[in-house]
């Protein structure tokens, strides 16, 4: 059904894909900026809501054995209830919408109550396959045919809908979903009608995401997997046919430098995503619990009375890229443009800072060869003497360039363009992860350093802690606390390689 112009609300049935954040379409992150609310299976992983707008209410449709349990006429009336206030209601499911996930339900209920939807394709865990474990599912001479088949049927059902007979002579690919507790009744379905013990099968857990496991075994074993105390766990698929067999492809997925690391990121929410996506990347599993909130300052007149006076300074020194957003958008919102920066020199701390000026079509006249206040003072001293000097900062932070810059003989006038506050609490996903076990845990400021250690507490007792730098180091010694690996370059990059040429003693 399309959309009308109506004052009725709608439904975006949206399909998250397998478990990693970067595989979803652009169509579904087209809808997740329009959701003015958004109700989520408890599979999808919680990264791809960042792409949900600030403020918007995310419902998780709950988890087994934890908290409420959405049944699926419930999930309806919800989605049907929130369109009909006006909303446009986002219902995100893993995988795609189509391949056993009740999409065709949940359009059905919408299409009773006359609610407008769109249904918007995702990759399917099978799909994934070829990617993240190395086995395509067709292949020119093992398999030219895929079925896909659900191994937990409708509750309630007198027969089955599978003609097992059927499936064990399929000249192709056999792909399980939510077969894992009934594996004992349709393997021996499919040994009762002729198929082989001895047919390859691989049975992958947590397809694209860092904790994915893939076994390899044979048909006639694939129920011992699943019982036990070692059983393997849902989620998980059962790939079965000769293309398991086929060792031409490796799983570089599983053979990334961080695979089954888990991280925790603790900047703030607004620039976790960066790191975030470089440490998924290289395999590892990512937590973001923010340990300082970015806020605007409580008032503007400062900043906007060093705007207007911009004609008669020499210097703006910018410490960070927050710094470069929040004054250059205000900057805008009083009316002016780039112009207004003509005959002012813009220093920034650092790579970071420097790119968040690019962002504004601006360039750095002038960046330290080491990314620290120190480092400023000495490269700014010998042009600054006699000149105005504007230093743009945090609410808290060293006061290291404003008496450098004044004991080099400028003038020196600063002015806070954002707050940096702690977070005091830890989201639900963080005591989850430290519950499970962490294996490292990012610092990229002196001010996240102090939050996160007063924050995460005896947490981080025999874990590894990535320092961004010597500054960041010495806050965190002065903490009682010892930072595993100290970035050589001081910026992301830097860390994260030091991470990665870490060997544990």
């Amino acid at each position: 059904m399309t959309q009308d112009t109506s004052s009725t609300g709608f439904v975006y049935l949206v399909g998250a894909g397998p478990g990693d954040p970067s595989y979803i379409t652009l169509r579904a992150v087209q809808c997740l900026k329009l959701a003015d609310v958004v109700l989520y299976d408890y599979l999808v992983n919680p990264r791809i809501l960042q792409h949900v707008r600030r403020g918007v209410e995310c419902l998780c449709m709950g988890r087994h054995g934890d908290g409420k349990l959405w049944k699926q006429g419930e999930i309806n009336d919800e989605c049907i209830r929130l369109a009909g206030e006006g909303l446009q209601v986002v219902r995100l499911k893993g995988g795609d919408p189509g391949i056993f996930a009740r999409a065709a339900e949940e359009a059905s209920a919408l299409e009773a109550a006359g609610i407008g939807y769109e249904i918007v394709p995702g990759i399917t865990a099978a799909l994934a396959s070829g990617t993240c474990v190395g086995i395509p599912l067709t292949h020119r001479d093992k398999a030219s045919a895929v079925a896909l088949i659900t191994g937990h049927e409708r509750t309630g059902k007198t027969e089955s809908s599978l003609d097992f007979e059927a499936l064990a002579r399929f000249p192709g690919t056999l792909v399980f979903y939510m077969g894992v507790t009934t594996s004992r009744q349709w393997t021996t379905a499919l040994l009762e009608h002729g198929m082989s013990r001895e047919t390859p099968v691989a049975i992958v857990r947590k397809i694209s995401c860092p904790e994915q496991i893939t076994v390899r075994c044979t048909l006639g074993e694939v129920a011992e997997r699943f019982e036990g105390d070692h059983r393997i766990r849902p989620p998980a698929i059962v790939i079965i046919g000769d293309v398991v067999s086929d060792t031409d492809l490796d799983s570089w997925f599983e053979n990334r430098p961080l695979f089954g690391q888990r991280v925790l990121v603790t900047r703030a929410a607004e620039q976790a995503e960066e790191l975030a996506q470089k440490l998924s990347e290289l395999g590892a599993e990512v937590i973001i619990q923010p340990a300082i909130e970015i806020l605007p300052p409580e008032d503007y007149a400062l900043v906007d009375r060093a705007i207007d006076a911009l004609a008669e300074t020499d210097w703006i020194v910018f410490s960070s890229a927050n710094g470069v957003r929040f004054f250059l958008n205000r900057l805008i919102a009083l009316g002016y443009d780039a112009r207004h920066l003509a005959d002012t020199k813009l220093a920034a701390i650092g790579p970071g800072t420097a790119a968040a000026l690019q962002e504004f079509q601006l360039k750095a006249d002038l960046m330290p060869v080491e990314y620290r206040a120190e480092s400023m003072v000495q490269a700014l001293a010998p042009q600054v003497k006699g000149q105005q000097v504007l230093l743009i900062r945090a609410s808290r932070g060293r006061d290291v360039l404003r008496l450098g810059l004044q004991e080099a003989g400028a003038t020196v006038e600063q002015v806070v363009v954002y707050r940096s506050q702690d977070v005091r609490t830890l989201l639900p996903s963080t005591v989850e992860a430290v519950e499970q076990g962490i294996d490292w845990v990012t610092f990229t400021s002196s001010a996240i350093a102090r939050s996160s250690i007063g924050l995460l507490g005896d947490c981080l007792t025999g874990v590894n802690l990535a320092s961004i730098s010597p500054i960041t180091s010495e806050t965190m010694r002065g903490l009682g606390v010892e930072p595993t690996v100290e970035a050589t370059e001081h910026n992301l990059d830097g860390m994260l390689q030091v991470m990665l040429d870490y060997q544990a003693p």
